[in-house]
């Protein structure tokens, strides 16, 4: 999904010695409490946000590692939380739908310019202050979070 970021790196770190690190413990970004905790063999981090009246659209990450001889595979997925994804889903398909309204009358008339431009640049416009909101607020938090586990998996 257009909101779903995977990553992979390696560590010379084994495994155990990187889940140590990360297990129990608690990252703070943006004054947002998430806490590392393990289901299943998987590393997950989970915002606590029970306490939060804002609005925030918060990540769940996943981390795997893989043992790859002497050195530990790490894969970081991170996607948005079910609760958080229905209105950013809404806006981009609304822009979507702007973009079709956009390149349906500029096919389909000539006397039609005036609403092709403004569908054009109304949904433009929305598109980029989402993202740039997104930029700030989500994909900052899923940034962040990759960067901490990051530091404590190198040795």
């Amino acid at each position: 999904m257009i909101f779903s970021r995977t990553y992979r790196y390696q560590s010379s770190m084994r495994p155990d010695d990187i889940k140590v690190r990360l297990l129990g413990k608690h990252v703070k970004v943006h004054n947002m409490d998430f806490e590392v905790s393990e289901k299943d063999r998987v590393i997950r981090v989970i915002p606590h946000a029970e306490q939060e009246n804002e609005i925030k659209t918060l990540p769940i990450t996943h981390i795997e590692l893989s043992n790859k001889g002497d050195k530990t595979q790490i894969v970081i997925s991170s996607k948005m939380r079910k609760i958080d994804s229905g209105g950013p889903l809404l806006i981009v398909i609304f822009c979507l739908f702007l973009f079709i309204a956009t390149i349906v009358t500029f096919t389909v008339g000539k006397d039609l310019q005036i609403y092709t431009y403004t569908f054009g640049i109304i949904g433009v416009s929305i598109f980029a202050i989402f993202w740039m909101r997104m930029e700030r607020g989500y994909f900052d938090y899923v940034r962040k979070i990759r960067d901490y586990i990051k530091k404590q998996s190198v040795a």
